[in-house]
């Protein structure tokens, strides 16, 4: 049987996207690993909120950094994230983590702990791997043989995380994309941000299926070309 070559791709863009649908759906059928760097980012920032540290004071976040034992599963089938052993998948998708994993991400300590991470991970797959995040292909991966990154109008975003939510509010749902939006754009350290060899796709008039099918042409090519 002919080998693969690895290929590594990363996928960029703000919330609402459909990142992580897209990325878990391409590695699955493509046989490659699967990583969600903003879980990483939530199961610190759980930790963080768990053990009481100021999420207000930079320093304090920084001290703590180190501290928790991340570990992430990257069977695309079966993505798991635990914190000190701990199944953390469902805590770090509630409200109050979201509100402030913002401002934990922004620490420069905290970013080249989660980055650290990442690189080992990608590095260790064998068959190639599916990073998604904010900075994948401009700053943890910005050797990735594919960069990609997925837009689509505020409302759309809004309309589909608020999906997700299961009956939120639309428009505080669009409010609070934008302000993450700013966020996560203005930080001094790996902000979000467009790699300039990245591929854009604008998902908001595309079903999901139709993204998936555009990624995963987009990766075979790429893996041909090697």
């Amino acid at each position: 049987m002919e080998s693969v070559p690895a290929v590594i791709v990363a996928i960029d863009g703000p919330s609402g996207t459909g990142k992580s649908s897209t990325s878990k759906a391409v590695a699955a059928q493509l046989g490659l690993s699967y990583l969600d760097t903003g879980a990483q980012y939530r199961a610190i920032t759980w930790w963080m909120v768990t053990n009481g540290i100021d999420i207000d004071d930079p320093s304090a976040i920084a001290d703590a950094a180190g501290k928790p034992e991340i570990v992430s599963g990257t069977d695309p089938e079966r993505p798991t994230i635990t914190v000190d052993g701990t199944d953390v998948s469902a805590p770090i998708r509630t409200q109050e983590v979201t509100a402030r994993v913002s401002a934990v991400s922004a620490v420069p300590e905290v970013r080249t702990r989660i980055t650290e991470l990442q690189r080992s991970l990608a590095a260790a797959a064998e068959r190639g791997i599916v990073v998604e995040g904010r900075d994948i292909g401009t700053t943890v991966l910005p050797d990735a043989d594919l960069k990609i990154f997925l837009t689509a109008s505020p409302e759309a975003r809004a309309a589909r995380r608020s999906g997700e939510l299961k009956g939120a509010d639309v428009n505080a749902t669009r409010e609070a994309l934008i302000k993450r939006d700013a966020a996560d754009s203005g930080r001094k350290t790996s902000p979000l941000a467009k790699a300039d060899d990245a591929v854009e796709v604008d998902t908001t008039e595309l079903t999901l299926q139709q993204v998936i099918e555009c990624v995963v042409t987009l990766v075979e090519e790429k893996r041909a070309a090697k």
